[in-house]
């Protein structure tokens, strides 16, 4: 295809549109703001009926692109680099529920603080997370590893983290397209606990993506865009990263670099070529742009003297906590595990609390869900997150606070019918509010059941800053007095329950239920 003069956003933006996103979401926030802009204005976007309305914050973008991969379609997320830091919740725990569709994380770090207040750089955020980072060179490999990071998303079902600094984003070259793809239909998850993090879950998950690990370690030591580039003179080496690649070529515009370099553009870092390099040279000089990420991995990836032991060689468990016993081990001590725990001794699960209200709106949901089939009701964190739990197995999805609705939404926009959130009252008001928001603005089909039991129930009965409010809250930010309604989660009021629920759920907009009585432990507190 015919070359485009495109910034560096602009080329990412054009590279999730050929790769068949379904959806941006995205909060402004210079320099990363262009990309959502482009696609805003895309007719290509437009024919394709791709989801493009700026989010409340970054937490809800992340949130409803998790969503919509849920869903199996291809997301684009887009923040500057302190936006992380207001996404860091789903970041995180999106690296343990993993993808479904394709999920890149677009992060615009600034050096020199040109608009922003620090000069964080995003790569630790992905190391941290155990994800895979592209950081382009240049507008060419901004398109191209866009375009990359959502098969490679697919391949491993991981979410894939694109980092670009100021100078690439707002600097303009030549690029080359790629054949459009098209967008991928919906299809959830075979394993329908995958999105549910619950710890017993989550430990399994952990284990998986520490799993994945060394795949991505040999993605990264084959990738295209990490590359040794064989030198005569042996006495210095270059590692280059991202755009520093760029700003050491143009010292040897026309000419060949007397030093061998390795280019970086793909993590993990590749130890091996790193090896090759600094085995060859005399000394290493690490060109990047923002923390010495590599430079600080290099100084302690080449120690191989065996002096160094712990979690990385499996001295110590590489998951979960330690304990004297599991050190007793590592020092050469006597084992003191002592004998398993016998088959016979049943493990107990936590429930629902007898009496707790919880139950009769899970029973009514059940029911009114019935007709739909499975995976279509995302929850949130509190004691209802037990929902997910035989007898109910209501709710398939907890991923961090407030992410129920911006996740149904997500799905919601992905197509899914009907997209169903249950969460709590107290993380309503925590962190559900700008989501709700954000169904509010576009009247998203979506149908919200904000459980109302008084207090914050799980953490200890603290009282909920919503007690009394939510109905009037939800009308203050915009949801249809119409279709907001009060219900009583009673025996006696299921068929009731049963009915107001099916009405919404067929109904195309957003809707919102309020199951409302009080927690059965904070009866019983008060009677005493």
């Amino acid at each position: 295809m015919a070359k485009q003069l495109l910034l560096g956003d602009e080329a990412i933006a054009q590279a999730a549109l050929d790769a068949g996103i379904s959806g941006v979401y995205a909060y402004p926030g210079t320099p990363s703001t262009e990309i959502t802009e482009y696609i805003q204005h895309a007719k290509q976007a437009e024919e394709g009926n791709v989801h493009r309305c700026w989010s409340a914050n970054e937490k809800t973008a992340m949130e409803s692109a998790i969503g919509m991969s849920y869903a199996g379609k291809r997301a684009l997320v887009c923040m500057k680099h302190v936006g992380l830091n207001v996404a860091a919740d789903p970041f995180m725990n999106s690296a343990i529920t993993g993808a479904n569709g394709g999920l890149v994380y677009l992060i615009a770090d600034d050096p020199s603080m040109h608009s922003s207040q620090d000069e964080q750089d995003s790569r630790y955020f992905a190391k941290f997370a155990f994800i895979p980072v592209f950081e382009p060179s240049n507008q060419q490999e901004a398109y191209d590893m866009t375009y990359d990071a959502f098969d490679l998303s697919e391949k491993y079902h991981i979410p894939v983290m694109i980092r670009v600094t100021t100078r690439l984003a707002h600097s303009r070259a030549g690029v080359e397209r790629k054949p459009v793809r098209s967008q991928n239909e919906i299809k959830l998850c075979e394993n329908k606990k995958q999105f549910i993090l619950l710890p017993g879950n989550a430990r399994v998950f952990y284990r998986e993506l520490l799993a994945k690990q060394p795949k991505l370690e040999a993605e990264a030591e084959t990738s295209k865009y990490n590359q040794y580039i064989d030198g005569e003179d042996k006495s210095l080496g270059i590692i280059a990263s991202g755009i520093a690649y760029n700003y050491l070529m143009e010292n040897y515009t026309g000419k060949k670099c007397p030093y061998p370099i390795l280019k970086i553009s793909q993590y993990p870092i590749p130890v091996e070529l790193v090896t090759k390099l600094t085995n060859t040279c005399k000394t290493t000089l690490v060109a990047e742009e923002g923390y010495p990420l590599i430079e600080e991995q290099l100084r302690g990836l080449l120690n191989k003297s065996g002096n160094i032991k712990g979690r990385l060689d499996g001295t110590l468990p590489r998951d979960g906590e330690l304990n004297p016993n599991i050190m007793a081990v590592a020092l050469g001590l006597e084992n003191t595990f002592g004998m398993p725990v016998p088959e016979i001794v049943a493990p107990r699960p936590p429930a629902l609390c007898k009496g707790c209200p919880h139950i009769d709106t899970y029973k009514a949901l059940n029911e009114a869900m019935e007709q739909y089939g499975p995976g279509k009701v995302f929850a949130d964190i509190g004691c209802y997150t037990l929902g997910a739990l035989p007898p109910y197995n209501a709710i398939y999805s907890t991923v961090d606070m407030g992410a129920s609705i911006t996740m149904a939404k997500g799905a919601s926009d992905a197509g899914l019918r009907p997209a169903v959130a249950v969460i709590g009252d107290s993380t309503f008001t925590h962190s559900g509010m700008t989501s709700l928001l954000d169904c509010v603005i576009e009247n998203t089909p979506v149908t919200v059941l904000i459980l109302d039991n008084f207090t914050t129930g799980m953490t200890g009965g603290q009282d909920s800053h919503a007690y009394g409010k939510i109905a009037q809250i939800c009308e203050g930010l915009g949801v249809d007095k119409a279709h907001i309604h009060v219900i009583k989660p009673l025996p006696n009021q299921h068929e009731i329950n049963t009915k107001i629920m099916k009405e919404e759920l067929a109904y195309n907009g957003l809707s919102v239920i309020i199951p409302m009585r009080e927690c059965i432990q904070t009866i019983g507190k008060k009677k005493k």
